[in-house]
Order: structure tokens, then C-alpha cells, then sequence
């Protein structure tokens, strides 16, 4: 009996003891798979902070530059379900870098801008302080030789206060000068008298209407970069045309040059430029600076008209049509012009240095054009 006794103490025992071995076994298995899964999430948790550092963080700060870079995602696709937690924190780095990198990229464009207005603003001035001793100095002397020299001069100066007006433009300032309403030859003589190679412009068929005074000088100006960029991308010994078109809701400045036609890309990039819109970056200029239909595109879209560059020249060029729509026009002053849009370059004036050769249209315009 004493043995049965002894033999059922030890099978229950040997019972506990597989169960609790069992047990054991379950519980080591758990504890293993659980320190598998843990290992697992650091290992996803460090390939994706490598991932963030190396790729994505690059990615977005290249993204605020250029609309065209895609930030990637996740490394993993389970991150999500793994480590919610994780992928929250993730996100909130992205976000927070995104929007620091924006605030400060806002900061230096506003900075650089005022910095652009406040040197361009100088500029002006001295321009026209120049101007002025030039005007004053053609008043005094009579001697041709000298006249001509002033008027070289004259000249030039008006090129350099172009240069500076353009530059204000998309500084955020406006063009700086108010003038009265002028009649569309005014206006286009005035551009005229602005660039390097006016004696190439041949305006024909004016028509008898004038700009309102609010818009003369920045259509003024805008033709001026048109003018400038068709005389500079077309053959030295070629005519940029000049003619103006009655529509039913304006007046159209069509103006065209004998250079080369526009590929798709230029037409693109052209066309963004002459939106109006001005990121922050100037890179978006290029180097050099390409400034030209950027200008005409601000001011376009400041003062109501519209410019446009996707038609082809009967010469094979480019045609640039600047459309003045009814709310800028108004009929041509009575007796003398009241206060032309600028002394247009007239025959007595020397020819400027010699043109530009190149016919390229990279960009579509150049750093003065």
C-alpha cells in the first residue's frame, strides 16, 4: 500500500512538474518571439531614422525649392501598424523641419526683397539726379561733338535706370515713376528709347488710342523688355516690327523678331515667368538672372493686361503680343502730348555699340532683357 502511496506522490509530481515545464517552455517561447518582435521594431525604428535623415529630410527641403521634387514616404509600409507611436513622431520631425525651412526661407526672400527695393530705390534715384545733369548739360552746350556725346550718354543712362526699374519690380516695389496718359506710339517710343539696339525697331500702323496714366510707364516697361529681349535673340541686321492691332475688348502691341522660334521647354519656362507669380527664390531666375519676362509677367498681372510669347513671327522669330485691354485705354490727349511716355530715340541720336550676335534663346531673355 505504503508503495502505491509512494508511486502516485511521485506521479503527481512528475504531473505538476511537466506542466510547469510546459509552462516554462510556453513561456520562454514568448519571451523570445517578444524579444524577436522588439529587436524587429529597433531595427525598423533605426533603418527608418536613417531613412528620414538621409532621404526624406534632403527631399523636403529640396521640394520647397522646386514644386518638381516628390518627398518618399515611409521605408516601410508596416511602420504604421508596428509602431504607431513611432510613425506619429516621424511625421511631426517632417512637419516641424518643413515648416521651419519655410519660415526662414519666407524670412531671408522678405529680408533680400527689401534689401532689392532699398538698393534698386537708389539706384533710381541717382539715375535720375544723372538725367537731369544730362537734360541740363544739352540745354548749355551747342557743339555737335558734345551733343552727341550727351547723348550717348543719355542713352546708356537709360538703359541703367531699366535695369534698375526691373530689378525694383520684382523686388516687390513699383516701377517709380508716374506719368501722364500717353498715346500707344508714345509709349512704344519710349521702350524704344530704353534698349541697346533701338535703331532696329520699325513701329508701324499706330492706331489713336492712349494709356491711362496709372499704366503708362509699367506698359512702358514691359515693352521695353520685349523689345530688348527680340533685338537681342535675332540677327544684328534684321528689324524687330513693331504693329498694333484693334480687338473687341482692347489693343494688342504685337511685336516681332527674325531670331529663332521657341522650343517647348522655353515656351514653358516663358510661360511660367509671365504668370506673375515670383517665388522666393531667386534662383528661379537662373544664372545669369533672366529677368525680362519675369518683369512683364509682375507687371502684367499687377496692372491688368496680359503678355504672351507662344505665337511664332511671320520671320520665323517669336511674336510677343502685349494686350492693353479697354480699362487702360482712353482717347489721345488734346494738343501737345502730355507728358509722352519717355523722348523716344530720335534720328539725331548716335547708334549704341554694336548689337548683340547671338541667337540663342536660353531662357528667353538675358540678365538685361
Amino acid at each position: 500500500m505504503e508503495h502505491i502511496l509512494w508511486a502516485a506522490a511521485l506521479a503527481a509530481v512528475a504531473g505538476v512538474a511537466a506542466v510547469l515545464l510546459a509552462r516554462q517552455r510556453r513561456s520562454a517561447a514568448g519571451l523570445r518571439e517578444r524579444a524577436a518582435e522588439l529587436a524587429d521594431a529597433v531595427e525598423l525604428r533605426d533603418k527608418e531614422l536613417a531613412h528620414l535623415a538621409a532621404v526624406r529630410l534632403p527631399e523636403l527641403l529640396e521640394s520647397l525649392q522646386n514644386s518638381a521634387v516628390r518627398v518618399s514616404g515611409p521605408l516601410h509600409r508596416r511602420l504604421d501598424a508596428r509602431a504607431p507611436g513611432f510613425a506619429q513622431d516621424v511625421q511631426k520631425v517632417m512637419d516641424l523641419f518643413g515648416g521651419s525651412v519655410e519660415r526662414i526661407t519666407e524670412r531671408a526672400a522678405l529680408a533680400g526683397r527689401s534689401a532689392g527695393r532699398s538698393m534698386m530705390r537708389t539706384m533710381q534715384s541717382l539715375a535720375n539726379e544723372q538725367q537731369l545733369a544730362i537734360s541740363t548739360m544739352q540745354e548749355r552746350h551747342d557743339d555737335p561733338d558734345v551733343l552727341e556725346g550727351l547723348l550717348r550718354i543719355d542713352h546708356m543712362n537709360a538703359q541703367i535706370g531699366r535695369r534698375a526699374q526691373a530689378m525694383a519690380v520684382l523686388s516687390g516695389s513699383w516701377p517709380g515713376q508716374q506719368r501722364s496718359a500717353s498715346s500707344l506710339s508714345d509709349v512704344v517710343r519710349g521702350a524704344t528709347s530704353r534698349i541697346r539696339d533701338y535703331l532696329r525697331v520699325n513701329v508701324q500702323n499706330p492706331v489713336n488710342m492712349a494709356v491711362t496714366s496709372r499704366a503708362v510707364e509699367p506698359v512702358v516697361l514691359t515693352v521695353a523688355e520685349l523689345l530688348d529681349n527680340a533685338a537681342r535673340h535675332s540677327r544684328p541686321d534684321t528689324m524687330v516690327e513693331v504693329n498694333f492691332q484693334t480687338t473687341h475688348n482692347g489693343v494688342a502691341i504685337m511685336i516681332d523678331d527674325a531670331g529663332v522660334a521657341m522650343t517647348p521647354e522655353e515656351l514653358q519656362r516663358a510661360a511660367e515667368r509671365l504668370s506673375g507669380e515670383v517665388p522666393s527664390d531667386v534662383q528661379w531666375l537662373g544664372d545669369p538672372p533672366q529677368v525680362g519676362f519675369a518683369v512683364a509677367g509682375v507687371l502684367a498681372a499687377r496692372y491688368g493686361f496680359s503678355v504672351s510669347v507662344d505665337t511664332r513671327s511671320p520671320y520665323g522669330g517669336v511674336r510677343a503680343v502685349v494686350l492693353i485691354p479697354n480699362a487702360l485705354l482712353t482717347p489721345v490727349p488734346d494738343g501737345p502730348r502730355a507728358g509722352g511716355a519717355e523722348r523716344g530715340p530720335a534720328a539725331s541720336r548716335p547708334a549704341g555699340p554694336a548689337p548683340s550676335t547671338d541667337t540663342g534663346r536660353a531662357g528667353a531673355v538675358t540678365a538685361g532683357g
